[in-house]
């Protein structure tokens, strides 16, 4: 065979090669800058028209929605020299976002997008609607972010499939209608920093299963009807700053392995049904700058048995409506930097030390009103003219103000109401 037809039929071979030999490779369009990935144009096209209607489209009004043409609410990064879709936001984030239909559907083009980081979703889900559980295991491999916020069409069981996601950073569920119990799935997701469940209608008790949860960050489940006793593997959370599970039916006693929360900066229990006191473990959380404790029957704890003077770095103590009963601790006028101080509705006695507490330095509010306390309020009208009606000490049948300070025309205007005068 010579030589020149040898040559042209390897260089055939290897143009067929080229063309047959990996049907896996991507079909490209778009800029001459940086391609992006046809299916992958096609699917984020499909996802978008499902949730703002049929009569978007997208490859008209965006045809190179990664790079001069981009969607408001949609990013994108390169990967093998493509562009594909990395974060995704619906519902009226941005000024010119893309309004979601009445009649939204979630189609399986959205889960095609494999390299979809975040994914959010504001007052989108305003007709009912329950989330399927399949797809989600699409997302597997890079979300980290996922968003729910504010879609009162969003009801029934939130989708177990989501305990898949394990590469989840952040999962925000605020303000929907889940309802039923939480699954515990959520416990394998072990690169969490952010749970947020708060504003739904869950039901059930909170799963006894955060012992893996080492990296959250901060904790929110307020606002449901969780009942049931607070579950001890709360304590394995070490590295918790915040925990709030206010306006919930969570009943008995507070764990002893809250203890162990070293860095927890809030806690938030208002509105439950908690009892049993709280001597034996909130002092030993050291780190606590708000603590709320408000609307629990704590069974006439007795306020002196609480070692207050080691909570430091207190600014917020709200502690009121508990049937706490006892004098107001002088360990309490040790916290140099609380701002907010509420004692009110307990049945506290005994005398009010006017004078520690106004030496406070940054106490700017202060009710102590609807107890029991005796004796006279010894405050100086500068402290009541920076409090103004942001003290209250009304409703303590024997409590009572100076007969000089209720007479002088100059000091009314700044007293307490509903404080008699002494006799």
């Amino acid at each position: 065979m010579p030589q020149q037809t040898i040559f042209y039929s390897v260089l055939l071979l290897s143009l067929l090669f080229r063309c047959t030999g990996d049907e896996s490779l991507p079909e490209v369009t778009g800029s001459e800058e940086a391609p992006m990935d046809k299916r992958e144009r096609e699917a984020l096209y499909s996802a978008i028209q499902g949730f703002v209607g049929d009569s978007w489209n997208g490859s008209a009004l965006y045809p190179d929605p990664c790079g001069w043409t981009p969607i408001k609410g949609v990013s994108c990064d390169i990967y093998n020299d493509l562009w594909y879709v990395t974060e995704l936001s619906l519902g009226p984030v941005y000024d010119n976002s893309l309004a979601c239909s009445s009649s939204l559907q979630i189609r399986a083009e959205l889960f095609e997008l494999k390299h979809l980081r975040s994914l959010s979703f504001f007052n989108c889900f305003i007709s009912p609607m329950v989330i399927a559980k399949m797809g989600w295991i699409n997302f597997a491999s890079n979300l980290e972010s996922l968003e729910l916020r504010s879609n009162p069409g969003l009801i029934g069981k939130f989708p177990d499939t989501i305990g898949n996601l394990t590469k989840l950073k952040s999962l925000v569920v605020l303000g929907n209608r889940f309802d039923g119990e939480l699954p515990a799935s959520i416990c394998n997701l072990k690169s969490l920093k952010r749970l947020v469940f708060a504003g739904n209608s869950f039901t059930g008790m909170i799963p006894n299963c955060f012992s893996g949860l080492q990296d959250l960050l901060i904790m929110d489940l307020s606002r449901n009807s969780f009942s049931g006793t607070l579950p001890s593997s709360v304590g394995d959370l070490v590295s918790l700053l915040k925990l709030d599970l206010s306006n919930n039916l969570i009943e008995g006693k507070l764990p002893q392995e809250l203890e162990l929360l070293k860095s927890l900066t809030l806690l938030d229990l208002r509105k439950n049904r908690i009892s049993g006191g709280l001597s034996n473990n909130i002092e030993k959380i050291q780190s606590l700058t708000e603590l709320v404790l408000s609307n629990n029957p704590m069974g006439e704890e007795d306020m002196m048995e609480t070692k207050w003077e080691k909570m430091k770095n207190l600014v917020i103590l709200d502690l009121s409506k508990m049937g706490l009963r006892g004098e107001i601790p002088t360990g309490l006028t040790n916290l140099k930097s609380l701002r907010f101080l509420s004692l009110n509705n307990n049945n506290l006695t005994g005398y009010v030390p006017s004078k520690k507490l106004e030496a406070l330095p940054c106490l700017g509010a202060l009710y102590i009103d609807g107890n029991n306390l005796t004796g006279e309020l010894s405050f100086s009208i500068k402290f009541y003219e920076k409090m103004g009606r942001r003290f209250k000490a009304s409703k303590n049948p024997n409590l009572c103000q100076p007969v000089e300070m209720v007479i002088s025309e100059s000091h009314k205007r700044v007293l307490p109401l509903g404080v008699k005068p002494c006799t």
